[in-house]
């Protein structure tokens, strides 16, 4: 195996070393092909890189740090260098606070796809969740996400709600899920679907009565994804 390409000294660099130390090239080529040949990787399943890193994820770094680390391991081109990033972020995410949300958006703009956008979707999900308790209208930060010019920021800003469960904001939940009904890209079709999805689970009738209602209008695939597992749906 060849060596780690040279990176400064530091935290990042340690990780890096850690999972150049278990990677396994065979297994390299298929991850690469399964997201599509866009990114490099070192060939290791989520069980192994998430071992092999985790002493170095247990200690608290400052918001500080962690966002400094986190853009250290996006500059690295390995994928799972990106995945240990998003691992940090969703592990210390109670360090982070809302003035970080822009910072967290600009990961979400650079090497985007769905394996990194949706881990991120969480970290931003969680900071604005534990926000609400002094800040109830806190999810207005997701209004200008909504309409961002880039489609993962506002696939972003579509599931930022998942797992919220009875205190999803229904309301800013269907009206994401309307002022995203145009947009044909499958990436935010099935974010709708997939969000009111997952508030199905706590308020079925509610998602019943959005989708015969206004929500008539999603697409096909929307629709399909929202209401699985629901019936009285036309």
């Amino acid at each position: 195996m060849s060596g780690a390409a040279p990176f400064p000294d530091g935290w990042p660099a340690q990780v890096r070393l850690a999972l150049h130390a278990v990677a396994d090239p065979q297994r390299a080529p298929a991850m690469r092909a399964y997201q599509r040949d866009q990114f490099p990787f070192f060939g290791i399943p989520a069980p192994a890189r998430r071992a092999a890193v985790m002493p170095l994820l247990k200690p608290r770094q400052t918001a500080g740090e962690l966002l400094a680390n986190a853009r250290a391991l996006w500059c690295m081109p390995e994928r799972e260098c990106q995945y240990v990033a998003v691992d940090l972020l969703n592990r210390q995410q109670r360090t982070l606070g809302v003035g970080d949300l822009d910072a967290l958006l600009g990961l979400v703009q650079d090497k985007s796809w769905w394996d990194t956008v949706d881990g991120l979707a969480g970290v931003v999900g969680d900071i604005l969740f534990a926000a609400r308790r002094t800040d109830p209208a806190v999810t207005r930060h997701m209004d200008a996400a909504l309409r961002h010019p880039n489609l993962w920021v506002r696939r972003v800003a579509m599931l930022h709600q998942l797992g919220w469960r009875q205190a999803t904001d229904r309301e800013r939940l269907f009206g994401a899920a309307l002022t995203l009904a145009g947009e044909t890209d499958f990436f935010i079709r099935k974010a709708i679907g997939w969000a009111l999805r997952d508030f199905a689970r706590s308020e079925p009738q509610a998602i019943v009565d959005f989708l015969n209602g206004p929500g008539s209008r999603l697409s096909s695939l929307s629709r399909r994804e929202a209401g699985k597992h629901l019936s009285g749906v036309h």
